[in-house]
């Protein structure tokens, strides 16, 4: 009797020190390897009971499926690629989407592996390695243009993937948008509220898709208040902070000056304030600051400036969700998701 609890107390020990795989865990649940593989997949047939115990001793003894044998038996790579341009870590954007992400992952057999580049460099770059290799099983993909060849590669290659914003290119695809032509004229709203009758907006890049949309937004809300636009020259939310300051100030000192002002990013708007205060003007008293944020920082930095918060960890989690639909063989129609603005101030 003690030579077999030695021997299996053994066994125990050197299953421990290796990496655990299937046989592993039904030597632990006394199941078969086969209702293991099934109760890890999520099978219909395994009882919610024997699913909950073998998830339990697989995260115990820090279970991983072997990715190069799912990829030799199933073709799968069990991998969502997320590409993202190493300039999006602004605010928390990059975090918060991962999180997002996760959230819906974790439930799933897929792992998420970011893919980084730079918008200095050929955007199809990343894409072609993770088709040429097929290292991922879906893509995601972010800062959208209307006509983007990402968009088209993809959907060539028959690649399943879902966009963080929309194209305008007659191609149909799972995606999840932020509604920026609300936001837009909401935001020039906010301001005539206020009393503002000369209103300058920080703009994005104008090669991507909420360029023109945040555009129509902001015009819509120009003519329905009866405002006036006031042009900030050669800077966008993507320009250096440096030159951001710099262009508001010379506006902020000009003679027809706005009073209010809009800006599209939170990391921005550190920028605008410096701008708005070298000028000797005060946020609140002498113009008044809208700011997209997708954290709280700026009520807390300044409690005056009126905030509209973009959820980033909601954007992850429809993309997951869309991504793996895609892969699943639901149609990009049912596949598509937008956000609406969510306002706060603490002033």
């Amino acid at each position: 009797m003690k030579q077999e609890f030695e021997g299996d107390k053994a066994g125990i020990e050197a299953t421990s020190r290796e990496r655990p795989t299937l046989k592993t865990i039904a030597f632990m649940t006394g199941l078969g390897i086969t209702t293991v593989s099934r109760a890890l997949k999520d099978a219909p047939d395994i009882g919610a009971e024997t699913k909950q115990r073998v998830r339990m001793v697989a995260r115990q003894l820090g279970y991983q499926p072997n990715r190069a044998g799912v990829r030799l038996r199933t073709g799968k790579t069990n991998v969502i690629a997320l590409v993202l341009s190493v300039d999006e870590e602004v605010m928390g954007l990059t975090s918060n989407l991962v999180f997002g992400i996760s959230e819906v992952l974790n439930s799933t057999s897929y792992h998420l592996v970011v893919t980084p580049h730079s918008n200095s460099r050929d955007p199809m770059v990343p894409i072609r390695y993770i088709l040429d290799t097929g290292s991922a099983d879906g893509v995601i993909i972010s800062r959208m243009e209307p006509n983007d060849p990402r968009v088209r590669l993809l959907t060539e290659r028959h690649m399943p993937f879902a966009t963080h914003g929309r194209t305008d290119m007659g191609i149909v695809h799972p995606f999840h948008d932020f509604d920026n032509e609300r936001f837009g004229r909401e935001a020039v709203e906010r301001l005539a509220a206020k009393g503002c009758q000369r209103i300058a907006i920080l703009m994005p890049p104008p090669q991507l898709t909420f360029w023109s949309h945040t555009r129509a937004g902001y015009l819509a809300g120009l003519k329905s208040t009866g405002c006036e636009e006031v042009a900030i020259p050669a800077v966008n939310i993507d320009s250096r902070l440096a030159a951001i300051r710099d262009a508001v100030e010379q506006v902020m000192q000009g003679p027809d000056a706005p009073d209010g002002f809009i800006s599209c990013s939170g990391n921005s708007t550190i920028a605008v304030m410096a701008g708005i205060e070298a000028a000797g003007k005060a946020i609140g008293k002498d113009v008044e600051l809208v700011s997209k944020q997708n954290s709280g920082i700026l009520n807390w930095i300044r409690p005056e400036i009126i905030t509209m918060n973009e959820d980033i960890r909601t954007a992850g989690r429809e993309l997951a969700k869309a991504v793996i639909g895609q892969i699943d063989g639901a149609g990009p129609l049912t596949l598509q998701s937008i956000s609406e603005p969510s306002w706060t101030t603490m002033a």
